[in-house]
């Protein structure tokens, strides 16, 4: 039986260009995963291994790996003998943000990578809200410390101040940018020093440099403090003057970041190997095992908790999550974490969502894109099932006997869509089966087409996003397509109270139709979505036919009457009606709903919304006043400005409608050196000129259409 208590199961997340890829790698490498660094900027890496990835240098895709680490020995361990680390490398790009929230869902631990001279960027904030949501454990790497601007006591003040964390500094930065050489232990207050060969384990352990004997003992007096407010008896010992030992403070600490009470926090230079080793110690010291972390809650098919929960444990009745689909040339691969029971192949499994038992071929252990096949998986593990046929992300895998469903995921909705035409018949039908897969792969990228034009729309969460996804279809697919412009998923919305009535008649030989509601329909609050409730007494509607009138509304609001875009945040409250005894029915009442939508959402002044976006832009100084006039003729709205030791970071709201292309517009601006990143903020009115524009180019659209 494998020991749970050396498992650990960790992400690894940040802001894009912070380092995630290369400290994985570093990992890989003094675990004995592998023997030949990758660089990212090489194209090379091991967990970026779509041909995406090597040429943008970014990370696309959550990849998944094993490794093992000797504790003891601060090297690469065995299998089944050391610590365990199932460790997922996540994207740091906000357009690929799903991958980082499914992979949150699955893990038990994370380590929070931060730049040590960006800081907390937009996109760390966005993923630590994340992890906090998922109420992920969290230790904190404070990479490129070698790098110009570096500052690691900056970039802890500003995890206390943007991201409202508390982080335990564990160890210290000896010299900085081209001096860094090394890090001072606080647990042990040694200093660990690397040379300039940059192999990992060219180091020596020493006292701590002179000139930073007082600065470490501050910052351990201040470890033991915050260490001992997590452990009642530790706290009174030491309020008696009573130092805790090492073991003492270990348990401390590992119990409040179990909690999310605090963040141990480390330094270093992943790309010059520097500091990697006590990352390691700090992940099997501090972070928790499957067995520590809370079950997961069973629930119902309408999503409603049950009380019971996947307990980790071989032993018990089969639960695990898909979190993950990717196709490659051997097939469909099903990322799963198995909460509780055993998986062996060979063995039927049941999807509760859709009803039908699997089997299970094959089970892998991923490394990256390669794979090693196994005979079976316990509760703790993460695996990839081979050949799956119905399974998407967020469904539940169990023992077929003893049937359970776990909490799914919930998705965002997507922002902007493009058409695509295949190029001629042959690749019409490569594109179906292409998109097929591809939507499996991803939930966040939908697809639809087009009823009238009969195009296909690809609908994503930005620019890049879709952007890479055309590049997976002609490369990956070898699917040729035609690109249309990229669209803006506007949406409607009312902004006035309105009493109305309407009466639907149909008399044309045979049973008739009648239905008569009075409602009122009024707006919500932004977010509140649609909301129905009927006042009706006395049985003017009858009780049967109440649901019908709920139903016209709800489905007549994916057709907005300014632009036919779906209409947000608005509540129908049914006050009053009038049925007939042989003529009224459901579908009448149903129809009478959708025919008296047309009408009255005009009289409750129906307004068009546009997507919002935060904008978090970095420029050096000298091109700030060209950026900034830049995002005004964007109808950009800045909302601050900070300086940072390599140059401005503007933070902005602007419309997505004017940040396409925003990227080759800002480096030309900035010689190449700008960056930014954006994540959705709301909808927000669009202005008069914008809106009557977007509603005649919608009339014309759809004249042309219904011409063909």
């Amino acid at each position: 039986m494998t020991d749970l208590s050396k498992y650990r199961n960790i992400g690894i997340f940040a802001h894009v260009d912070a380092g995630k890829t290369t400290t994985t790698e570093r990992i890989l490498k003094l675990t004995g995963k592998i023997h030949k660094l990758g660089e990212v900027h090489d194209g090379a890496a091991t967990t970026d291994f779509m041909e995406q990835e090597q040429e943008r240098g970014i990370t696309i895709q959550s990849a998944a790996t094993t490794c093992f680490w000797d504790r003891e020995n601060g090297k690469g361990g065995e299998k089944g003998k050391h610590h365990r680390f199932n460790i997922i490398d996540t994207p740091g790009h906000v357009d690929f943000t799903i991958e980082v929230y499914r992979s949150l869902k699955v893990l038990d631990g994370g380590v929070g990578v931060f730049c040590g001279s960006g800081g907390v960027e937009p996109q760390s904030e966005t993923n630590w809200r994340y992890a906090n949501d998922s109420k992920v454990a969290r230790i904190i790497f404070v990479n490129k410390l070698d790098r110009l601007g570096a500052d690691f006591y900056r970039v802890v003040k500003q995890i206390k101040e943007v991201l409202a964390a508390k982080p335990m500094v564990m160890t210290l930065p000896i010299g900085i940018e081209d001096d860094f050489k090394g890090v001072v232990d606080l647990m042990s207050m040694k200093a660990w020093v690397w040379d300039d060969s940059g192999i990992p384990e060219n180091y020596e352990i020493i006292d701590i440099p002179d000139d930073m004997k007082e600065k470490a003992e501050q910052y351990r007096a201040e470890m033991v403090e915050m260490a001992v407010e997590a452990d009642d008896d530790a706290m009174e010992a030491y309020l008696e003057g009573n130092e805790p030992d090492e073991a003492t403070l270990k348990k401390c600490i590992r119990k409040g970041t179990i909690n999310l009470d605090f963040f141990p926090t480390f330094c270093g230079s992943a790309f010059k190997n520097k500091g990697i080793q006590l990352v390691l110690n700090g992940v099997v010291d501090y972070l928790p095992c499957p067995t520590e972390v809370p079950p997961q809650p069973e629930v119902d098919m309408e999503g409603n908790e049950t009380g019971e929960f996947a307990i980790v444990d071989p032993n018990e009745p089969l639960r695990a999550l898909a979190f993950k689909i990717m196709d490659d040339q051997y097939g469909a691969l099903t990322f799963t974490r198995i909460y509780s029971g055993k998986l062996e192949k060979g063995t039927n499994i049941l999807n509760t969502f859709t009803g039908k038992t699997e089997r299970v071929g094959r089970i892998v252990e991923m490394h990256a894109d390669s794979r090693e096949e196994i005979d079976s998986a316990q509760a703790g593990d993460i695996v990839a099932l081979v050949g799956l046929k119905n399974v998407q992300t967020g469904h539940t895998l169990c023992d077929e006997k003893d049937p359970a469903t776990l909490e799914p995921m919930v998705f965002p909705d997507p922002v902007i869509s493009i058409a695509v035409a295949p190029k001629d018949k042959a690749n019409a039908e490569k594109l179906s089966i292409a998109i097929g897969k591809m939507v499996k792969e991803d939930p966040s990228f939908y697809v639809e087409t087009d009823q009238d034009s009969g195009e296909t729309i690809l609908k994503g969460m930005g620019e890049l996003h879709l952007d890479v996804k055309v590049d997976i279809l002609k490369r990956t697919h070898k699917v040729e397509v035609d690109v249309g412009a990229p669209q803006v998923a506007y949406r409607e919305t009312i902004t006035q109270r309105l009493e109305d009535s309407y009466t639907h008649k149909k008399q044309s030989g045979g049973s008739g139709q009648f239905a008569k509601i009075d409602y009122i329909i009024e707006p919500a609050e932004a977010g509140a979505g649609f909301t129905f409730e009927s006042k009706v007494v006395g049985g003017n509607v009858p009780k049967e036919f109440i649901p019908a009138v709920e139903k016209g509304f709800k489905l007549s609001k994916e057709v907005g009457v300014l632009a036919g875009f779906p209409c947000l945040d608005f509540s129908v409250t049914l006050v009053d009606g009038g049925h007939h005894a042989v003529d009224s029915s459901a579908v009448a009442f149903e129809t009478a709903a959708r025919a008296a939508y047309r009408p009255s959402m005009p009289k409750a002044g129906a307004q068009l919304l546009e997507p919002s976006r935060n904008l978090d832009v970095f420029t050096p100084e000298d091109h700030v006043g060209d950026v900034i006039g830049d995002l005004n003729r964007r109808r950009g709205m800045i909302k601050s400005q900070d300086t940072t030791p390599t140059g401005i970071r503007v933070k902005a709201e602007a419309p997505l409608s004017c940040m396409f292309g925003y990227i080759g517009d800002l480096r030309t601006m900035t010689s190449g050196r700008g960056q930014f990143s954006m994540e959705f903020a709301h909808y927000s009115p669009c202005p008069r000129n914008v809106a009557e524009e977007i509603i005649a180019k919608a009339a014309e659209e759809k004249a042309a259409k219904q011409k063909k």
